[in-house]
């Protein structure tokens, strides 16, 4: 059970930093010690987790009133864990020590409860969707007013370009929305960790050590800088840059907030989803509307980024599935 915890606490971790604190790490391990970056983020985690576990995530606006805050509701958790069930964050820290961006949700939930995983997969294509859709929209809308401006002006703390240079209001702008994105991936992704541990029998000598283990690692992501996966955010225009990083965390905030609170009614809300599918649509989006309203035309070589992204994507969903035939093979030896 710790073992599988530990592993899927790393693994997970490690593969979606890119997602929640990418950009903000790339556009800020130049500025401030990684201890810097760790403690903010930690102090999140440490304060959604505490939510979590008291039971009071609806009073706080977090759409869920446990550890996992309702998203293991509909997940198979055996009694007892067989040995076959660490080998989906062992894989899943393979393919991220490589760089390929996999669904921790479908590597992980899939293993616990195949039966859901249509569901899933259904739920993370419209997120893909609305996320390129919502960047690509808004991207071609604002990107002459904004992305053109940030890559004329760097950002230096003066005000002769108005609020455009003015660092510390992208400073204090760009750690707001990195905490509205962290806060919202924290209540999606934590089913993906804890359903190791179970959400019917967390005592407080169980909580505080996964408390802790937690902590440790995301120390040793924000350490190492993200790892290899946290190029496919710097090779992405001008992600380096803290008002691009803001724009990138409020929009995926917001959409996860949509699925969270099936605002549009077309989803289970409870239901896992994957949230790396949504990052990389929302990526894929920014990148051509950008790309169509900086330079007119879009580059074969961006977009077959974009479909090489997708296609990392899916080998995670094949992995996974593969992954679940395996397991009902041995147990059935």
């Amino acid at each position: 059970m710790w073992f599988g915890f530990a592993l899927a606490a790393y693994s997970v971790v490690g593969n979606d930093v890119i997602q929640t604190l990418g950009t903000f790490l790339t556009s800020n391990e130049e500025k401030h010690k990684w201890y810097t970056l760790w403690a903010f983020a930690g102090t999140i985690m440490t304060a959604v987790l505490i939510i979590g576990y008291l039971g009071v995530g609806h009073e706080f606006g977090l759409g869920g009133d446990d550890i996992a805050f309702d998203r293991l509701d509909k997940i198979d958790i055996p009694d007892q864990l067989s040995w076959y069930y660490v080998l989906p964050p062992l894989v899943l820290l393979f393919l991220t020590r490589i760089g390929i961006p996999v669904s921790t949700t479908f590597l992980i939930l899939t293993f616990f409860s195949f039966k859901s995983l249509g569901g899933m997969i259904n739920k993370s294509v419209m997120g893909y969707l609305i996320a390129f859709a919502a960047a690509a929209v808004i991207y071609t809308l604002i990107t002459r007013i904004t992305e053109k401006k940030f890559l004329k002006y760097p950002i230096d703390g003066a005000t002769q370009n108005g609020v455009w240079t003015n660092k510390t209001f992208w400073t204090g702008a760009q750690w707001f929305s990195t905490g509205f994105l962290w806060t919202q991936w924290l209540t999606q992704d934590l089913a993906n960790i804890y359903v190791y541990l179970g959400k019917d029998d967390m005592n407080l000598t169980k909580f505080i050590i996964s408390l802790i283990i937690l902590l440790s690692l995301l120390g040793y992501i924000f350490y190492s800088r993200g790892g290899k996966i946290q190029d496919i955010v710097r090779n992405k225009t001008n992600t380096a840059d803290i008002r691009a990083a803001t724009f990138i965390d409020l929009i995926y905030g917001i959409v996860l907030l949509v699925f969270k609170q099936n605002v549009l009614g077309l989803w289970d809300a409870k239901l896992p989803m994957s949230t790396t599918w949504v990052f990389i649509g929302l990526l894929a989006g920014r990148e051509i509307a950008m790309a169509y309203r900086l330079d007119n035309k879009l580059e074969i070589k961006e977009l077959k980024a974009i479909g090489l992204d997708l296609l990392k994507v899916f080998l995670g969903l094949a992995i996974s599935v593969a992954l679940v035939f395996i397991m009902k093979y041995l147990t059935e030896l």
